[in-house]
């Protein structure tokens, strides 16, 4: 048997851009008196200019997501065992994807030496909550919310992260993993949806479940 969320110590909340993740990840922590482990794109000095030239910054941008990230996981992974639980908007594990998707191959591989000597320090979530939805949909909801230095994302870069992520989850196994269907499901504005994963998390009883509805 799987552990009840109020017993998940680490649990980490993932998707492609605009799927909804932060904000789940916002009301799982309040929801369990939780700190929050979240990712922070406007501190990347990179990141506006790597929507507008790809090719130019792509490793910068890289880079400085991975050691950002990197830092905060190993912080994590030395907190004490009787601390306060944890609820990220990002799996470390996940980081190659955006890599892979946007360094050639000379640079992916200087990627990758850096990446293997820091993996080491990421502890391993109790749970990951995949949130999934339409390609249309997630750029709907880029276009919606407006965040200046997204509104130069293609559509067809969207649609290529959404299969990123679809390729990376039908292969990880470190954790186990709740894949939920949120296109007829808003859990930052619904409550009744909010406590249908809360359940819904509580009934896994195998490694790899799905949540949907409608």
């Amino acid at each position: 048997m799987l552990p009840d969320a109020g017993s998940c110590r680490y649990v980490v909340v993932e998707g492609p851009i605009g799927v909804g993740k932060t904000s789940l990840a916002r009301r799982l922590a309040q929801h369990f008196a939780a700190a929050t482990l979240l990712e922070k794109p406007d501190e990347n000095p990179f990141l506006a200019k790597f929507y507008q030239d790809p090719t130019r910054y792509a490793l910068a941008v890289q880079l400085f997501f991975l050691f950002q990230r990197g830092n905060e996981v190993r912080d994590l992974a030395q907190m004490d065992l009787f601390g306060a639980s944890t609820v990220s908007d990002y799996l470390f594990d996940k980081d190659p994807l955006f890599a892979r998707l946007n360094l050639g191959d000379a640079e992916f591989a200087l990627y990758q030496q850096i990446f293997q000597n820091l993996q080491l320090q990421a502890p391993v979530p109790d749970l990951v909550i995949y949130l999934q939805a339409a390609p249309e949909t997630l750029v709907e909801r880029v276009r919606r919310r407006a965040k200046p230095y997204e509104q130069t994302i293609s559509d067809a870069y969207l649609l290529r992260v959404a299969q990123s992520y679809s390729d990376f989850f039908y292969h990880y196994d470190a954790a186990p993993v709740l894949m939920v269907n949120t296109e007829y499901l808003n859990f930052e504005d619904n409550d009744e949806d909010f406590t249908l994963l809360l359940q819904r998390i509580n009934e896994m009883r195998g490694p790899r479940e799905f949540f949907s509805r409608g």
